[in-house]
């Protein structure tokens, strides 16, 4: 358990300089002697924390230079198990929450199958607006299993990441998942939301994330505004 949380101490404070810039596109991490040294952590542990960020797409690793970090796509990250605030980066991506997370009882009709126990414990519910330089780029409406998750409708998500929230204080990892996607005609609301044209068409995604907790996935139905941005990611 110790190494466990070691290496996630680590993982999570280089992915913050990462992300708000204190290492810079291009540029090399410490190396794993340096870490070793400086947190005083073993080389398997500082290996792992380097690991993930290499899966995330965060650095890459080059034989004799090192860990050599990456600049965040300018494309949205809506199919990046990282998330999207690590796809795009934090600098370019705002969030208003629409509608703070809630417990509700599931939809009657729902997109995906839920397990047992999923159903049985309710649903966090939660609406949000995502904006690329100010502008509105999708609106999604997320469910998530009211299981694990103990006072999360306390905390703030106002321009926060969703899958660093479940990470660093639920222990919630995103290991996979599916999606649905067609382009289909907004209602008002939707056009509203996300400024469209009277007969502008729509992403529609339905997409259901797998996790390191058992019986707990992540549900989101996403509309996204694709005239000026392309998405991308790998499960």
């Amino acid at each position: 358990m110790e190494q466990i949380h070691q290496y996630r101490k680590l993982y999570e404070l280089l992915r913050k300089h990462i992300i708000t810039g204190v290492y810079e596109e291009g540029s090399l991490l410490p190396s794993e002697n340096e870490l070793c040294a400086t947190y005083s952590m073993t080389r398997p542990t500082v290996r792992h924390a380097l690991d993930t960020l290499v899966k995330e797409g965060m650095i890459l690793k080059q034989q004799g230079k090192g860990s050599i970090v990456r600049k965040p796509p300018r494309n949205i990250g809506i199919l990046s198990i990282s998330g999207t605030a690590s796809a795009i980066g934090v600098r370019y991506l705002q969030t208003d929450i629409l509608q703070k997370p809630e417990i509700h009882s599931w939809p009657e009709v729902f997109p995906f199958e839920l397990s047992e126990q999923e159903r049985e414990s309710g649903c966090i519910y939660m609406e949000r607006l995502r904006y690329v330089d100010e502008v509105p780029v999708f609106y999604d409406v997320n469910h998530l299993p009211n299981i694990y998750l103990p006072r999360i409708t306390s905390r703030s998500f106002e321009n926060k990441s969703l899958f660093e929230i479940l990470r660093k204080h639920y222990q919630v990892e995103i290991l996979g998942g599916e999606q649905k996607l067609k382009a289909i005609k907004p209602d008002e609301k939707i056009r509203q939301l996300l400024r469209l044209q009277p007969d502008q068409p729509v992403l529609h995604i339905e997409r259901k994330l797998t996790t390191n907790k058992a019986g707990f996935n992540i549900y989101s139905t996403i509309y996204f505004n694709s005239e000026k941005h392309s998405i991308f990611g790998s499960f």
